[in-house]
């Protein structure tokens, strides 16, 4: 009997060590990323035949923040599931690490793109014709054209502010301060803003839990309470589609701040979600997301394993899914998702993104 309870206490013993194990595990895992359902040591992170054609479903333009792996970080244009077009720029400036996070293809072929440690234009022969530079221990991580010569950014940093820039005469022509949090970091209060079609400003504050919305002069006019914001667009209903990165779910929310559509890990239970980064509503009503997994996915030799990108029907049936992590087409972790083939101009602002 001596020798049963010895043994069943050993038992028990590395039973809790197991479980404690576990439990660093998943909390390593979940160190600045929010909580999950589903952490990322457990299981595949996505089955072996996935919906759609993978990188030729869809003309895109593509870029990921934060590509640890390379001393380069690059901006793609995908056609019929071949690169056809790339910039890069270099992982690291004046010693800061310069990411892309926000980038938009215009229609005459430039690219106006945040990196972090400040903003830029490139032309179509990738020649750069504006270069924002941003001040030590501030941080860019949105740019937004409106029209070819102006650009929306917000500028991380205490205190943040939101500016509008004339590219062509260099002046500010809009700016004013938004609110952060005291005790958070700089790096993580805000990236994505949008200017909308009556001209005001959709700014979501990550450090705030709050998307809120803004006139020209910084008055506040609309809100809603979302945890950790990434993204957010008003749509041609009036509604507001959001992300909420590190809680893997994106919403639609009317202008009374009720939920009308959501989309989170329950809906695509044999995909690991990550962080939700871009989320864009289609023309003909799907949900393009962006499924960002260097956070999550310690190893990079495991990133070939997750779903990038995300496309969804209303009724959130899946009808893409890519994974496209090796040559010919190796386009790293997944931020930006501009789809080619979607009607309007991108500096109008008819494109839901």
């Amino acid at each position: 009997m001596r020798f049963r309870t010895l043994a069943l206490a050993i038992a028990a013993t590395h039973l809790g060590l197991a479980c404690a194990a576990i439990a660093q595990s998943q909390s390593e895992w979940t160190i600045g990323l929010g909580p999950t359902s589903r952490p990322a040591w457990v299981g595949a992170m996505s089955p072996d035949v996935l919906p759609g054609k993978q990188a030729a479903q869809h003309p895109m333009f593509y870029c990921g923040q934060w590509d640890f792996r390379k001393a380069e970080q690059t901006m793609f244009i995908v056609r019929e599931g071949k690169i056809v077009w790339s910039y890069s720029i270099p992982s690291k400036v004046r010693g800061e690490i310069s990411e892309l996070t926000d980038a938009t293809l215009l229609s005459d072929n430039s690219v106006v793109f945040a990196r972090k440690t400040g903003a830029g234009k490139v032309t179509a022969d990738k020649k750069l014709v504006w270069d924002y530079e941003a001040p030590k221990g501030f941080e860019v991580h949105v740019a937004q054209p409106i029209g070819l010569n102006r650009v929306l950014m917000i500028q991380n940093g205490r205190p943040a502010k939101l500016m509008v820039i004339n590219l062509i005469t260099g002046k500010t022509e809009t700016t004013f301060n938004l609110a952060t949090n005291p005790a958070g970091t700089v790096h993580l209060q805000f990236r994505r803003a949008r200017m909308t079609t009556a001209g005001t400003f959709l700014v979501c504050h990550k450090d705030l839990d709050k998307v809120v919305e803004y006139d020209v002069t910084g008055k506040q006019i609309w809100s809603v309470a979302v945890p950790v914001p990434w993204s957010a667009v008003r749509l041609k209903s009036g509604n507001t589609l959001v992300s909420s990165g590190s809680t893997q779910v994106v919403r639609e929310f009317n202008p009374r701040g009720q939920v009308v559509w959501e989309f989170s890990q329950k809906d695509v239970p044999d995909i690991e979600l990550f962080s939700l980064q871009e989320a864009n509503r289609l023309a003909n009503g799907n949900t393009v997301i962006s499924n960002w997994c260097p956070s999550a996915v310690k190893n990079a030799k495991d990133w070939p394993k997750t779903v990038q990108v995300l496309e969804l029907t209303p009724e959130k049936k899946l009808v893409w899914a890519m994974r496209s992590w090796e040559p010919p087409t190796a386009l790293g972790p997944a931020t930006v998702v501009q789809l080619l083939d979607e009607p309007g101009i991108p500096e109008k602002f008819e494109q839901q993104r």
